[in-house]
Formats: C-alpha cells, structure tokens, sequence
C-alpha cells in the first residue's frame, strides 16, 4: 500500500474501511494518521517526536515536529532553546512545545508495508471495541444466528456484526448443527479478550428456556406472569414456576396455551425437552408440594435454618416423587432451592417409633424410671430432660397415672442428673483448656464450650476473631445441589442472630471494640431492618 498524494483516494479508503467495517469514519482517519507518524519517525528518526494531521475534508496532510522548549538544549531533535523559540513564538515558556512543519514524505515500500500493519491493527482494535459495546448489553437476550462451523463438538456462530460460539457443554445433548443451520441462543457471558471479544452462547441455560417463553406468551413479555425459577435438566426435562399478578389469569394455562399450543412451540426448540409449569406460591411447604408433581405428598416437615425438608410421599408413590434416576426430585429442589429428603410412610412410621423409643430409653436411663413411665413422658411430648427439669410441675402432674408427689419426684431426679452432666461437662471443658473468662458470653452453656473447645476455640480472642459461619455453619449450592457445612455450635439451637451477638460480645470482651462502638453498631443494624420491612411492606 503507498499512500499517494492523491489525497481523494486517500478519504475514499476511509470512507471503504468504515462501511465495511463499520466503524467510525473518523477512527479509520486516525489509524491513517498514526500510520504516517511512525513511517515520518523511521525517515526523521525514532527520538522526533512528529505529528501528522489529515484534513477529514480535503485530504491534505501536514506533517509537524514538535520540539520542547528548554534552557539548555541537549538534543536537537526533541528540544529548542527559549532564544530560538521566542523568535517564532514571543509568549513561549520553558515545558512549552513548538511545532515546526516538516516537508511531505515520500514513502517507500518498507515504509507502506509498516503504515499498512498499523492501520489493519488499529481498525482491528476498533472493530473489536465496537463489537464488545454492542453485544454486552445483550447479556441475557435470545440471539439468532447462522452456523459458520462446528470444530471440536463446539460451534461458532456468525451474528451478523459479530461471531459467537456455542461450546459443546452448552448445546442440548444430542442436537448436531451443520454449517449454514439457523441456531437461537441465549447470551450468558461477553468478555474482553486478547483476539477480540468473545460472545459466549447457550442452549442448555435455565434462562434461555425463560427467555423462550416470554416470546411465545405474552402475558409474561408484557409482565402480568413473572417467571420465579427455572430448573432444567437439559433435552430430558425441565420445570419452571410461574406466578400472575392477575387473579383472574391462570398462570399455568397461560403458559400453556390453547391446546398446548405454547408450550409446544418451546418444548420444539429445546429438542422435545419435557416441561412442567407450576404455580409458584410464597409459602415454602406448599411451593414444594407443587414442585414435587406429578406426584402426591402426604406431609411435609420443614427445616428452615438448614433449608431442608423431609416430604412423606404414600408408598406407591416413592418412585414417582423421586424420577428417573432421582430427576424429579433434583429439578425440584434446583427449583425451590431448598434440599429435599423423600421417604415413605412406613420409613416415617418406622422412624417415629424409633425416636419414641429412643426417649423413653433417655428418661429411663436418665431418670431411673421402669419403661411404662418413660414411654409415658414421650408421648406427653417431652423430647429432652431439660425440658422435665425446668417446665411447670402441673405439666407433669396432669399426665395420667401421675400425682404431684411423683412429679415432684421425677423433676427432681431430672435436676441431679443434669447437674451430674454439667459438672462432668465442665471437666471436659478444663481438660481441653477452654478459659473460664468464655463464661461471660450470654448464651453459651458448658455443653457448648465443650463443642468449641473440640473445634479449637479456647479463648476470648479466639471466639472474637470467629465469623458467625464458623459457629452455626453455612450452606453452599453447587452443581444444583445444596452442600451443609458444619458450625463449631451446630449440634445446638442457636440462631445466626444468637451466634452473631456472641462473637460480638467477645470482641467487647477483648477489647477489639467498646461498647458504645458496639451499640452504634445494632442501631444501624436496627435501622437498615426497619427499612428492609419498609420496603417488603411497599
């Protein structure tokens, strides 16, 4: 390439380049300039700091040198003497720069060979910023697209004005693109890199499932059904929770469509991928129940600290309730977001009596009672000892066959044996090295500092120096499956807010912060509290 004095052809290349490209006229321009600055550096030497300008109109091109205004120069090149630069411009100051026109350039081949490299460079890097401004406001848009190739079980994408690529773990299992093919597919992710930006595309997204049916139904594009969750197990089956902010449209059967006429246009898209749309409700039980479909649930009993619940499905349905190879219940608990422990009847019955037995075995034991007595106080609905020691002795009184010289009796021997367990706890508690001064925090029992003694937690410092995770443990969601990781205090009943105070008292108790830092601290937890209930009344 030789950039010639015609200086109308010159505009017309960048006239070329930005249709072509599309970008703008007046990068390709500066490209150019750029271009010839570095091939007037290789004739006038690499140190000339030299400026070329290109007239966006006519085309001219004017070359210039700057040069430094100095008190003393010491490179002729780069710098002139104050004297000198007076003389060409009176107000001149020393830091200031004069610019001096240099003659046109001849360029020769090595020469347009290097400006070609420059220019193709800067309208690549261009052409890649303009690429990346467009497409990353497409995160979470359905694309469609043109099949360019399919190389390594990956295919790439042609966009119109950029390319995107479909990797092979996120195309529906079984599903094969030749070139040419017509693809639809959700943008999840746009990243700068070195080669240019890349747009990542997915089949296989819970989103994009979404996405697809806010284009086929258009109670939900218009926002009178939201989408609250999406689970899929891609080509194989999905379930998606919908809720209408219009009682007097059903959810469900929007979706659907007349004759299935909906749900079909997207189940065709997602390769016969079979759907369950369920109404979506506020109360975590009944919103299980309704995720479990089609099978029947019996009962429910829900754990909400750990986030996991135990559903009891009739026998015959065990199988149903669970799926091929534990897929219903995988999607659903994907769906609610909470864990979920599937067992029949009988295992519930069988489990019950297990517990029953257990309890009376405890008070037995604990209390010194025959077993009539003990079975007694565990279907009363006593599950501990300390709950025998310390509730109301009429409670005990009412139970049948019991009067109050008996109840007194059993409370007492309740009392003796729990303090016989704190004593030998508190033994424990000094064979590990646990400081007495941890008895200071309200809310740990002896029990307890046993527990963070085991977990290596001895002093003040130590339980202050302690996130609230490390006492009541903390669950972490993973592939779609939730993992419970275990707390120094987990075995006990003590709430996040509990465990918290705790740690706080501790560092007050070390000296890590005062009081009143303290009490600072909880109004404006207390605060932001009240307006986060502001806002959910809202």
């Amino acid at each position: 390439m030789a950039i010639s004095a015609n200086r109308l052809e010159l505009l017309q290349i960048a006239d070329a380049v930005a249709r072509e490209k599309t970008i703008d006229r007046g990068i390709v321009i500066a490209a150019m300039e750029d271009a010839i600055q570095k091939a007037a550096r290789s004739r006038y030497g690499s140190e000339t700091e030299v400026r070329a300008e290109i007239n966006p109109k006519t085309g001219e091109i004017r070359l210039q040198r700057l040069l430094q205004v100095v008190d003393r120069v010491e490179n002729i090149s780069t710098e002139i003497a104050l004297v000198d630069a007076k003389q060409r411009n009176p107000e001149a100051t020393i830091g200031d720069y004069i610019a001096e026109p240099l003659p046109p350039l001849d360029f020769g081949r090595i020469a347009a060979q290097s400006a070609k490299q420059v220019i193709v460079q800067k309208v690549r890097e261009a052409e890649r910023d303009r690429q990346y401004d467009e497409f990353k406001d497409r995160i979470g848009e359905i694309v469609n697209g043109v099949v360019k190739r399919a190389e390594y079980g990956n295919v790439i994408v042609d966009l119109g004005r950029g390319e995107g690529i479909v990797r092979r773990d996120e195309l529906i299992p079984r599903e094969l693109f030749r070139t040419g093919d017509r693809i639809r597919a959700y943008v999840y992710d746009v990243r700068r890199e070195q080669r240019g930006p890349q747009i990542f595309l997915s089949r296989t997204h819970p989103q994009f499932m979404a996405k697809l049916f806010a284009q086929e139904v258009p109670e939900i594009y218009d926002g009178v059904i939201e989408i609250k969750a999406v689970a899929r197990d891609p080509g194989s089956r999905a379930k998606i929770a919908v809720i209408s902010k219009d009682s007097s449209i059903d959810p469900v059967g929007a979706c659907v469509g007349m004759r299935g006429s909906r749900v079909q246009a997207v189940v065709g898209e997602l390769q016969g991928e079979k759907i369950d749309i369920i109404p979506w409700n506020p109360d975590a039980a009944t919103f299980i129940v309704n995720a479990l479909q089609p099978a029947e649930v019996a009962k429910v009993v829900l754990d909400e600290d750990a986030e996991r619940i135990e559903v009891v499905v009739p026998d015959e349905q065990l199988s149903l309730a669970i799926g091929r190879r534990g897929q219903n219940v995988r999607l659903a608990s994907q769906l609610t977001g909470w864990a979920i422990d599937i067992m029949t009847e009988q295992e519930e019955s069988e489990r019950r009596q297990k517990e029953f037995q257990e309890r009376s075995t405890l008070f037995m034991e604990a209390l010194n009672v025959d077993e009539m007595v003990g079975q007694l106080l565990a279907t009363e609905g006593f599950t501990s000892v300390e709950e025998v020691a310390y509730v109301d002795l009429d409670e005990i009184a009412m139970i049948e066959g019991f009067d109050d010289d008996t109840a007194e009796e059993i409370q007492a021997r309740a009392r003796d044996f729990l303090a016989e367990q704190e004593a030998k706890l508190d033994e424990e508690r000094r064979a590990l090295g646990v400081d007495d001064e941890l008895r200071q925090i309200d809310g740990l029992t002896t029990a307890m500092l046993v527990a963070l003694g085991k977990d290596g937690i001895k002093t003040i410092e130590d339980l202050a120096g302690c996130a609230t995770d490390d006492l009541v443990g903390w669950s972490e969601r993973k592939d779609g499956e939730t993992k419970r990781h275990a707390g120094a205090l987990s075995a006990f009943e003590v709430s996040r807010a509990e465990a918290e105070a705790m740690v706080m008292a501790a560092r007050v108790a070390a000296g890590w912060i005062s009081a009143d830092e303290l009490a600072a601290d909880e109004d404006v937890a207390g605060d932001d509290a009240d307006e986060t209930e502001e806002e959910d009344a809202e």
